[in-house]
């Protein structure tokens, strides 16, 4: 089971398009238990949350729990980051880049 906070809420093949167009902007972070670069990754999509939660929805979504989404957009990689906008996807990020590459990319959004 994800190690979700009230920031960053999780995602299911059940109601994945529900919660990619939840909001405006979505980010997906998109993980395995197994992934040691997802667990590295983690507090930085909840610190991204904490900062931006109030703009955004964050959201992340088990790749082995949930094959559809993973097959559906061809995920080959995790951690894979997904951000939609207006329930399109928009961008993706693969592999645990750094805070300030995502928060760049976040903004390109919330202009």
């Amino acid at each position: 089971m994800a190690e979700t906070s009230q920031l960053v809420k999780e995602t299911t093949d059940a109601d994945f398009e529900q919660a990619v167009r939840s909001s405006k902007v979505v980010l997906v972070d998109c993980w395995a238990p197994w992934c040691g670069p997802c667990r590295i990754l983690a507090p930085t999509i909840e610190a991204l949350a904490k900062d931006y939660g109030e703009k955004m929805k964050f959201y992340k979504l088990n790749t082995d729990d949930n094959p559809k989404v993973a097959a559906q957009f061809r995920i080959r990689s995790i951690p894979t980051l997904f951000i939609f906008s207006d329930g399109k996807l928009s961008e993706t990020i693969i592999g645990a880049v750094p805070r300030q590459y995502i928060e760049g990319k976040l903004k390109e959004f919330l202009k």
